[in-house]
C-alpha cells in the first residue's frame, strides 16, 4: 500500500498502525501532533490506528517556545 506522508508518497507494507509508522521515522517518542486525512488522531490511538490505501498523515513537530530574551526598547520591563 501506499500513504501520503507530509505532502510524499511512501510505500508501506499492510497493515501498518501510525505508532509503527512514527517508530520507523524515528518519531516515537518526540513530541508530534499527527493528522490523517485531516482529522488528528490523540496520542492515546497512535497504537491501534491502523493506516489504509492511500491515507493522507501530516506529521507535525511540537517546538517549544518562550521568550527570546530581547528586550523592547523602550524602557518598559
Amino acid at each position: 500500500m501506499k500513504i501520503i506522508l507530509n505532502g510524499q508518497e511512501k510505500p508501506l507494507a499492510a497493515p501498518t498502525t501510525l505508532a509503527a509508522l512514527l517508530q520507523e521515522m524515528g518519531l516515537s517518542e518526540r513530541r508530534v501532533a499527527v493528522e490523517v486525512n485531516r482529522e488528528i488522531v490523540p496520542r492515546s490511538r497512535h497504537g491501534e490506528f491502523e493506516l489504509k490505501d492511500n491515507d493522507r498523515v501530516e506529521v507535525v513537530f511540537a517546538i517549544g517556545g518562550g521568550s527570546s530574551g530581547m528586550s523592547r526598547g523602550d524602557g518598559d520591563r
